[in-house]
């Protein structure tokens, strides 16, 4: 059967499946007994949790194990973004005293960068063909940001990794994460940290911290749960993306959440109905006198 009766993304992927290594196919092969929940994810990779036991800069563990991860979800035909953050190179104003927040925000730019091309090589050892493109301009080692490309490269089965954060300071890689989402109309946003997702409490304050499985974005707010940074909470919110929060150093967690596997902590608009929740009851009871 030719080409012509296939999508250029889905023969992209055919190839891709052929002339995949075998530790890669192995781990494909375990999830292709579900189907995947998502056509296009964002996977948001945590800097600090690149680092592994370290301290500082990349774990050659670490980055492996995620980038087999992603590259058995590609294989499986989602189409997946990355966007990374830059906590295991630099972390911010507080790095010493007096470095004002645009240069400390710049500096960290160029940190996910770094880790942008860490993650880029580490895939295309795994036969993931991956572009990276900056919100800065950097020719020589990756393509600037532009949306109508990496949606174009999502469609032919690559891997596109967004690095510098949105380009401007004063907004976090989260905010990227969310701004590109939305962009690019991922149906989720995969949050990948070191926690295994949100909870009521600090868990390293208390040990009565309860992890929540779901949670509605309203639940979030009136909660003020730490979920992610406002601006990029209202970016989720506002263009109805979901967002899965789970542990990137638990083994087989990012092909899970890619797959759309119960993981963590799941926060959307549909959190409600699928428990029976009927939304315009709640709007009458809160008429009635509820306290907003």
């Amino acid at each position: 059967m030719g080409c012509r009766t296939f999508t250029k993304h889905t023969c992209a992927v055919l190839r891709r499946r052929k002339a995949s290594t075998g530790p890669v196919r192995a781990c494909a092969d375990r999830s292709t007994t579900s189907r995947p929940r998502w056509s296009r994810v964002l996977l948001k990779v945590s800097g600090e949790a690149l680092q592994g036991n370290l301290g500082v800069g990349l774990d050659p563990a670490v980055l492996d194990s995620v980038t087999r991860e992603v590259a058995a979800a590609s294989q499986n035909g989602v189409q997946v973004a990355i966007v990374v953050g830059g906590g295991n190179f630099f972390r911010g104003q507080d790095a010493w005293l007096g470095l004002d927040r645009a240069s400390a925000d710049y500096m960290g730019m160029l940190a996910t960068c770094m880790n942008a091309l860490g993650l880029q090589s580490a895939l295309e050892r795994h036969g993931v063909d991956t572009r990276v493109q900056s919100a800065i301009e950097m020719q020589s080692v990756s393509e600037p940001y532009i949306r109508r490309r990496a949606i174009r490269h999502l469609e032919k089965g690559r891997v596109v990794i967004f690095a510098a954060g949105t380009g401007n300071p004063f907004f976090t890689t989260d905010t990227a994460a969310a701004l590109r989402a939305a962009e690019i109309g991922a149906e989720a946003l995969l949050k990948a940290t070191k926690v295994d997702g949100v909870y009521d409490h600090d868990p390293k304050k208390r040990e009565d911290a309860r992890m929540h499985e779901k949670l509605s974005y309203r639940q979030v707010q009136l909660d003020r749960l730490q979920v992610m940074d406002a601006t990029a909470f209202t970016l989720c919110e506002e263009n109805q993306i979901p967002v899965v929060v789970f542990n990137l150093l638990q083994e087989g967690n990012i092909l899970k959440a890619v797959m759309g596997q119960p993981l963590g902590t799941y926060v959307g608009e549909d959190v409600h109905r699928r428990k029976g929740f009927n939304a315009q009851e709640e709007a009458n009871t809160t008429r009635e006198g509820d306290p907003v």
